[in-house]
């Protein structure tokens, strides 16, 4: 049967075109309706126009990357309850126009964290980079986080110092424009393109000093036994995002970066419905996550899938490689998914199309001529689809001889 295709699709806005996906074999989209603000309702209205302009071109809106959840909610704030009553009228209207998978995260305000978003690979290839010693030195030093240095080693405290020594004023405002503002605005932001960005930044982060990872847990289990009585009544399966990066970053707690994470969230909710997005790239970054094993345990909930590669660059560096080629053990994690795709049709259940998309890609060929978000180039997952589908049949074309 193979794992359904899919493509995350920015909208109308987006350089690439649905009338382009459809051509290399793209089944379902995977999109948003990224000019709703987070925490508002998502009108039916709205919906059907996303839905039935993707299905002109003879495809499916297979999955909702993200329905996000507002701060208010992750912080538990006194307007937390208009934003919970606001989601699952969201998820009740999504369920009407026949969208039955939700992808969510509840990381705090930062939504994902890279330092370069060009980093040039030896073949000319592009991609971002995550590199801990520059964010400490954004952290402490460019954003001035109040007691910030306390969060570092002395040596990445001294390290980072050099970095920001070395760099032009020009070099660190991008640099933070790039974390705060670049990489979270498309896929909606809480800090937009507004001269205060760095402000802002900080006032968002400050709304969390009295919350550590017990705390966010908390909310994140009280969201749950909110919204999902609601998923389970409409259908949705909801699948919570892995941290990306899987560590604490800006004094943040972390609370969906490991296997442990994952049990304790499958376990204040054991309905199917509490589901997992397999994302390799984010889990890889850290060592001590066996993907593998992740995949194994966790199968069943396993709702849609984000296939990405890195290469490491030191105990918490990164940077994304081509999709088959890097840390993550592309054959194994494949065929984990695929054998759970055969159980799941063997016994029956609806949700067999296990949808996976390539996840970021490298930056190739007429990628540089062309605008698209960090990590979207056309090309680059282009390839990383193709690569995959062929390992996919491969793998199954061996069961069958």
């Amino acid at each position: 049967m193979a794992l359904e295709k899919t493509w995350r699709w920015f909208g109308v806005k987006d350089s690439i075109k649905l009338s382009d996906l459809k051509q290399f074999g793209v089944e379902g989209i995977v999109t948003a309706l990224h000019h709703i603000k987070a925490g508002d309702v998502w009108p039916v209205e709205e919906i059907l126009k996303v839905k039935q302009e993707i299905e002109r071109y003879g495809m499916r809106w297979s999955v909702v990357e993200s329905l996000p959840v507002a701060e208010e909610i992750k912080i538990y704030s006194q307007k937390r309850a208009v934003a919970i009553e606001n989601y699952k009228t969201s998820l009740k209207n999504l369920a009407l126009c026949g969208i039955d998978t939700v992808c969510y995260n509840f990381m705090p305000v930062l939504d994902w964290a890279r330092t370069n978003l060009h980093y040039k690979h030896d073949n000319g290839a592009e991609s971002m980079l995550y590199d801990h010693n520059t964010f400490a030195a954004f952290d402490i030093f460019i954003l001035g986080r109040p007691k910030a240095a306390q969060d570092y080693p002395k040596e990445v405290v001294d390290k980072a110092k050099i970095i920001f020594d070395g760099m032009s004023e020009e070099e660190r405002n991008t640099l933070a424009f790039n974390i705060i503002v670049v990489t979270q605005g498309f896929i909606n932001g809480t800090v937009d393109n507004a001269a205060t960005f760095k402000e802002d930044f900080l006032y968002y982060l400050s709304r969390y000093a009295d919350i550590d990872k017990p705390k966010l847990r908390h909310h994140l289990a009280k969201f749950l036994e909110d919204v999902l009585p609601i998923a389970e009544e409409c259908g949705i399966n909801l699948c919570i995002h892995p941290d990306d990066s899987p560590f604490p970053l800006l004094g943040l707690p972390r609370i969906a970066s490991t296997e442990e994470d994952f049990e304790w969230l499958f376990n204040q909710y054991p309905s199917l419905n509490n589901g997992l997005t397999y994302c390799s790239g984010s889990l890889s970054v850290r060592t001590d996550n066996h993907l593998m094993a992740i995949a194994k345990r966790f199968a069943e909930r396993i709702h849609f899938v984000h296939l990405r590669n890195i290469k490491k660059l030191g105990e918490k560096s990164f940077y994304e490689s081509a999709h088959l080629d890097g840390v993550v053990d592309m054959y194994g994690v494949l065929k984990i998914l695929l054998e759970e795709q055969k159980r799941r049709i063997t016994e029956g259940r609806k949700d067999t199309r296990m949808p996976f998309r390539p996840d970021h890609g490298l930056k190739i060929l007429d990628d540089f001529h062309k605008d698209s978000n960090p990590g979207y180039p056309l090309i680059g997952r282009m390839k990383g689809l193709c690569e995959i589908s062929g390992l996919t049949l491969g793998i199954e074309s061996a069961w069958k001889a």
